[in-house]
Formats: structure tokens, C-alpha cells, sequence
């Protein structure tokens, strides 16, 4: 009994087309939270509905030494329904994980990670940033310095509506208040970890 979030405009509530699913997974760190799968509907602005179907302290990594500096980055972000970058050549990556957020630049050291709910930030060539809002999924940083980024669902952020974001916290926080059982709880917590991000980076 995942929380839905309903998209409003003028002409009264659509409901979203789209999931954000959170996957607890063993061994990925999630235990603690159980093992559980909690739903929600995307916060997508009406206008991006149609696309829909197809936050956090920041740490950067450090310069790449200079002998790496025409290192490129080839960078892949997908997730199962959608594939965002391909093997895309980009200046730098942040990324929210459980173990701290993160910038990933050309010829960082390897490293497997957890997603979190969150935003992440993609800075290519030119210096232009596109965000997107992550449910949850992995990064991975390979000695090569390619980088896999599976996520479970993804919006892009500005298609994503915080007045929605701000209801569906409150609905996450009366179902916390009543949880019978761990599992209603960490389903709560989970949507309210979520709204949270989803708020923080629209205000």
C-alpha cells in the first residue's frame, strides 16, 4: 500500500502515469529499513505526464592528477523503462548515495554504491546541468572511468511539482503515525525521505 501522489492544475487533480518505486535489496545496505518494496506515483507537472512514462550535503572527488586531465568520462543512465545517457562523454556527475552524496569527475576511484532518494546533477562538456530526481538503484565508477548509474525510477526535476511533493509529505507522515507494523513504517519513512528531497531541491 504504496502513497500516491495526484499531479493537480486548474482544471482539478490527473493522476500520475508513473512510479517511483524503492526496492529494499539484501546486501545493498537496506536491511535496516527491511526488506520491503513501497511505491509512489511520480510528481510530474500535467504537461510532462506524457514523457514520464516512456536533497542533501554535497562532497566532490578530487581533480583528476594532471597526467589524467584528458581523461573523458563515458557516462550511462537508464532506468528500466528509460534510457537517459549512453555512453555520454560528461564533465562531472553528483550523485546522492547512504553513504554521503558525491561528485564523480573522469579518473575517480572505483567505487560501487547505493542510490538514495535524491537528485542527481549532470554537468556535461559545456558546463550545463540537467537534475533528475532518483528513487533509488546503483552508481557504478570503473578504473576506466565509465560510470553505470541504474535507477529504479527517474524524473527529470523540473518536470516534478513541490506543491504535490508537499501533499504526499504529509500523507507519508500521517502513515507513519499509525504504522502497525515495520514494514507500514519503513514504507513511510521511505515516502517521507523521498517528498523531502523532492522539496528541498524545488525550493
Amino acid at each position: 500500500a504504496g502513497a500516491e501522489i495526484v499531479v493537480t492544475s486548474g482544471r482539478g487533480a490527473v493522476r500520475a502515469g508513473c512510479r517511483l518505486v524503492l526496492a529494499g535489496t539484501a546486501g545493498s545496505g537496506r536491511e535496516a529499513a527491511g526488506m520491503f518494496t513501497a511505491r509512489i506515483c511520480s510528481i510530474l507537472r500535467p504537461g510532462a505526464l506524457p514523457w514520464a512514462r516512456a536533497v542533501l550535503a554535497r562532497g566532490y572527488a578530487e581533480a583528476a592528477p594532471a597526467s589524467a586531465s584528458a581523461v573523458r568520462m563515458s557516462f550511462t543512465f537508464a532506468s528500466p523503462t528509460q534510457v537517459f545517457y549512453n555512453e555520454a562523454s560528461v564533465k562531472q556527475v553528483d550523485v546522492p548515495t547512504l553513504t554521503g552524496s558525491f561528485g564523480i569527475l573522469p579518473a575517480h576511484v572505483p567505487t560501487l554504491q547505493v542510490l538514495k532518494p535524491g537528485i542527481v546533477t549532470i554537468i556535461d562538456e559545456e558546463g550545463g546541468q540537467t537534475k533528475y530526481f532518483v528513487s533509488s538503484g546503483s552508481v557504478t565508477v570503473n578504473a576506466d572511468s565509465s560510470v553505470q548509474l541504474l535507477a529504479e525510477e527517474a524524473a527529470v526535476l523540473e518536470n516534478l511539482d513541490v506543491t504535490a511533493a508537499k501533499a504526499n509529505l504529509d500523507k507519508a507522515n500521517a502513515a507513519l503515525s499509525t504504522a502497525k507494523d515495520e514494514v507500514e513504517r519503513a514504507e513511510a519513512l521511505i515516502s517521507v525521505e523521498a517528498n523531502e528531497a523532492i522539496i528541498k531541491a524545488l525550493e
